[in-house]
């Protein structure tokens, strides 16, 4: 690899700050690699199946699939490992690279669990068995080895916010960026928590006798709420990471930093207060949710994506120069998401305009979450990233996502229903078979783009280790 590229993302010849500059702690530096590589192995999983969702909801490509169950199987295990997975294993290299070596045992079984209960789930569609929900935040395949998949990962994820909470180190002073910086990987742990909690408390407190949408819907919709509060935490942690790596200044102190996400923190505890206020089963803890989410996460995000966005053009043209790759990430990470936020705003009704909204906003957590992995790759003993490949990875990714979602609020206008696909779709007018097929040249773009990520991390992986990151 040349030397350009391994300047290219060298931590410290950006002036990163000292919190980028963490190595995991002494024995658990194979732990973080195998976080690393979870988080991998389900994004390469992911894309395999949103091939096979792309086709099947694509016009005339889809006549030659069994579109209607193929689609509905595909969608489910994509999430899961795109959304779920991904996130989990990326929070577990954070939690575990600014953390202590504190239970070092359970931070392993947390690990195996996630592992194992991964691979059931991307197996389960090829055993025969499970009816297709397509709850939100978790949608599932009714049926023995994907649940019990799930009940795994879960307790791995259950273990690793446990061995987080034991293992935190002091923030520091709350003053400095790399406090606030802290401060923000805290609370997302302290958000995990309470989506544990309120798993927990769903599936004692959901009746069995629901049909088994209805149930599914229930058991998912507390915990799932907290649980965007933990990405987006994790999401804002990486802007302001990629940021001062970028050497942005940001107008926003870091007093403010704190505070902003100590309010993006504070509306997640409405969710136990909705298993203590109303029934799980009522409109009233339904909507006590779906209020906390959109208020505390709006608090903060407006500002700190602000902040970064100045930061950023008025950072000098050498240090524009220095990091293309983590930029452009960073850029389309704010870009996805705020696209995502803007089409929330204006959903009425139940068509393919809400996946347009979610698609935007969990793609701008996954360019967060990619840049930071660029960021960390020589922290974990791996050389740096190509940096052409590593540049245009995120560009290629954002673009194909964000025509994605655009063919989607195109279609949405005319009324395209949203959680199917082929002949179910009923694409009658040329300007809904348009905005379907923007759709879909958008989402082989991205899937592309998100190879590509795998494609250059492998890559570094093989590159030659950083002196003193093998742990």
């Amino acid at each position: 690899m040349s030397t350009r590229s391994d300047a290219v993302l060298a931590v410290d010849a950006v002036g990163a700050p000292d919190l980028a500059k963490v190595i995991p702690p002494a024995g658990l530096g194979r732990l973080t690699r195998g976080w690393l590589w979870l988080g991998l192995s389900s994004l390469a999983g992911s894309g395999v199946f949103a091939v096979l969702l792309v086709l099947s909801r694509t016009p005339q490509v889809n006549e030659w699939l069994p579109v209607a169950e193929f689609f509905r199987v595909a969608l489910i295990v994509h999430v899961n490992l795109s959304v779920l997975v991904w996130f989990v294993a990326l929070a577990g290299i954070l939690w575990s690279m600014t953390g202590s070596t504190r239970a070092p045992g359970l931070a392993w079984l947390a690990l195996g669990l996630c592992a194992v209960g991964t691979v059931m789930m991307a197996l389960a569609p090829f055993t025969g068995s499970g009816q297709p929900i397509a709850a939100n935040y978790v949608p599932v395949l009714d049926g023995p080895v994907f649940l019990t998949g799930l009940a795994v990962f879960g307790l791995g994820g259950a273990a690793l916010v446990l061995r987080g909470l034991m293992a935190v180190q002091p923030i520091g002073q709350a003053q400095t960026e790399d406090g606030a910086m802290r401060f923000g990987l805290l609370a997302s742990l302290v958000a995990a928590a309470v989506a544990v909690f309120a798993f927990a408390a769903s599936w004692w407190l959901v009746p069995r006798s629901l049909d088994a949408r209805t149930y599914y819907e229930i058991l998912f919709w507390g915990g799932g709420h907290a649980l965007q509060f933990v990405w987006t935490l994790l999401m804002l942690v990486g802007w302001l990471w990629l940021a001062r790596a970028c050497g942005a200044r940001l107008s926003l102190s870091p007093r403010l930093t704190v505070l902003l996400l100590a309010l993006a923190l504070a509306s997640v505890f409405v969710t136990p207060y909705a298993y203590v206020a109303a029934d799980v089963t009522s409109v009233e803890f339904r909507l006590l949710n779906t209020w906390a989410m959109r208020l505390g996460g709006g608090i903060a995000i407006v500002p700190i994506a602000l902040a970064v966005a100045a930061g950023l053009l008025g950072a000098g043209a050498a240090r524009r120069a220095t990091v293309p790759p983590l930029r452009a990430a960073l850029v389309a990470s704010i870009v996805l998401f705020g696209a995502g936020g803007v089409i929330g705003a204006f959903i009425g009704g139940s068509d393919v305009r809400i996946p347009a909204h979610y698609h935007g906003c969990i793609v701008g957590v996954t360019l967060a979450l990619m840049g930071m992995v660029y960021l960390l790759l020589p922290r974990l003993g791996y050389g740096a990233p190509s940096s052409r490949l590593a540049f245009w990875q995120p560009v290629l990714y954002g673009a194909g996502q964000l025509l994605h979602i655009i063919g989607l609020v195109w279609s949405g206008g005319y009324g395209v229903q949203r959680k199917v696909a082929g002949a179910e779709q009923v694409l009658r007018s040329t300007g809904e078979v348009a905005g379907m097929g923007l759709m879909g040249l958008g989402g082989l773009v991205a899937i592309i783009g998100g190879l590509l990520f795998v494609v250059v991390v492998v890559q570094a992986m093989r590159a030659r280790p950083q002196v003193g990151a093998q742990r």
